[in-house]
C-alpha cells in the first residue's frame, strides 16, 4: 500500500516536471538538444549510452523516474533495431506521444550520421594517420567504462541481491559461452517473472 502510494506520488511529480517550464516548442527542442549531445558524445555503441542517458533523463531532468528507465531498457532491448535509436523513442514518445520521439530520435542519430558522413569522405587519409589511431586505442578502455558503470546502478535500482544474483550471472554465462540468444533469455526471463507474480509471489504475503 505504502509502496504504490509512493510510486503515485513519484508520477505525479514526474509529469509537474514535464509540464512545468516545458510547455509549447520548448520540450521539443530541448528533448532533442539533450539526445544530440547524448548522441555526439557517447562512443562505444548503443549500451555505452545508458549512464549518460540515465544521467541527462533521470538525474537531470528528471523526466522518468529510475524504475521507468530500467523498464524501457528492457522494452528497447528486446524491440528489432537499434539499441540507442530504441531507447531513445522509447522515451520521446513518454514526454511528447509521436513528435517527442520523432525529436529525440533525430537527436540521437544525427551526430553519428555526420559524423560517418565525413568520415567517409576524407576515409583514407583519416585512418593513415598516427594520432588519430591513438585516440580510439585510448578510447577503448573508457567505453568498457562506461557500459560497466550502468551495470552497477541498475543493479541496485532493481534490487539485485545474494537471492536473485544467480539470475544475471547465469544470463551472462549463458549468452557469453552457450551463444543462446539474447531475446530468447528475455523472453525465458518474461515468463519466470509472470509466473512468479502469478503463482509464487502471492502465497509469500500469507
Amino acid at each position: 500500500m505504502l509502496d504504490n502510494k509512493n510510486k503515485e506520488l513519484n508520477n505525479a511529480s514526474l509529469s509537474s516536471s514535464v509540464s512545468n517550464g516545458r510547455g509549447g516548442l520548448a520540450i521539443y527542442w530541448n528533448a532533442f538538444k539533450t539526445f544530440f549531445k547524448i548522441g555526439a558524445f557517447t562512443l562505444g555503441g548503443g549500451y555505452a549510452m545508458i549512464s549518460i542517458i540515465e544521467n541527462e533523463v533521470v538525474e537531470k531532468q528528471k523526466w522518468i523516474s529510475k524504475d521507468e528507465f530500467v523498464d524501457l531498457l528492457a522494452v528497447a532491448q528486446s524491440c528489432p533495431g537499434v539499441f540507442a535509436i530504441n531507447i531513445s523513442t522509447f522515451i520521446g514518445y513518454k514526454l511528447r506521444k509521436t513528435p517527442g520521439a520523432f525529436c529525440t530520435s533525430l537527436g540521437t542519430a544525427l551526430p553519428s550520421f555526420l559524423i560517418i558522413l565525413l568520415i567517409a569522405t576524407f576515409f583514407h587519409s583519416f585512418m593513415d594517420v598516427s594520432w588519430v589511431a591513438a585516440i580510439f586505442r585510448g578510447i577503448r578502455p573508457a567505453v568498457v567504462a562506461l557500459i560497466a558503470v550502468p551495470t552497477f546502478t541498475l543493479a541496485k535500482s532493481v534490487k539485485i541481491n545474494l537471492a536473485n544474483c544467480w539470475i544475471p550471472i547465469l544470463t551472462a554465462l549463458l549468452i557469453a559461452y552457450l551463444g543462446v540468444n539474447p531475446i530468447y533469455v528475455l523472453i525465458a526471463a518474461a515468463a519466470g517473472g509472470y509466473l512468479y507474480g502469478k503463482f509464487i509471489a502471492p502465497t509469500e504475503e500469507l
